[in-house]
């Protein structure tokens, strides 16, 4: 084999490696694993038996479920409207929360374990304030911020010992990962996602618009 034909070949290759490199990076992302006929995803992927309910309405009519971050800035700032709308809608709507920490937050898995522990002893809701009304103070830092998240939990009088027990216990990671899991199945790619009785609330530009989402569906 000459020189010039061993360089053709090894120019082919590296031109075979960059266009599958290419087709890798920009293929269609894959539809949701667990959509329907209808085009919604399956309820029981998106709300499980032990899913963490803010509101639960009374008659079932309207189910929003968000997959969240507690260190995602986007998630923050959505906080305030889902604030809002607990307190406008109350019982009409049942509001589910689901645990959806992105890798290249270096505390998100730690602080969705600190709301499971708090979990474990009936106070979700409790830390989930704490969470995000404090985010500013504990975010993007590389260390972990276990001390600051026990001091949340010493704050909501928690059972202390119980609280770094099921902090660091394997069941409660493999309860994050269970959420994590069914978000991926639900098509989930980033945080915050919200679905309104199954169906991906897209293209939301602020409070008005989750507000008439949900109006809209009231008034079915």
């Amino acid at each position: 084999m000459t020189r010039n034909t061993r360089l053709t070949l090894a120019l082919i290759a590296v031109v075979v490696l960059v266009l599958g490199g290419l087709l890798a990076v920009n293929r269609p992302a894959q539809p949701p694993a667990a959509i329907t006929d209808t085009g919604a995803i399956e309820s029981t992927v998106l709300v499980r038996e032990d899913s963490h309910r803010l509101s639960t309405a009374v008659d079932g009519k309207v189910t929003l479920v968000e997959f969240l971050d507690f260190e995602c800035e986007s998630c923050a700032a959505a906080y305030p409207a889902v604030k809002q709308v607990l307190a406008t809608y109350q019982d009409r709507i049942t509001f589910v929360v689901r645990y959806f920490p992105i890798p290249s937050h270096p505390n998100a898995d730690l602080a969705a374990r600190t709301a499971q522990a708090a979990a474990n002893q009936g106070r979700f809701s409790d830390m989930y304030i704490q969470l995000f009304e404090n985010q500013t103070s504990w975010s993007h830092k590389e260390q972990a911020q276990t001390e600051v998240f026990l001091g949340y939990a010493r704050t909501l009088g928690l059972d202390m010992s119980r609280f770094q027990r099921d902090l660091d216990d394997p069941a409660t990671a493999a309860r994050v990962a269970k959420d994590k899991t069914d978000g991926a199945a639900a098509g989930v790619q980033g945080t915050p996602t919200f679905f309104l009785n199954g169906r991906h609330l897209t293209d939301l530009r602020g409070q008005d618009d989750l507000v008439a989402a949900i109006d809209a569906v009231l008034a079915k």
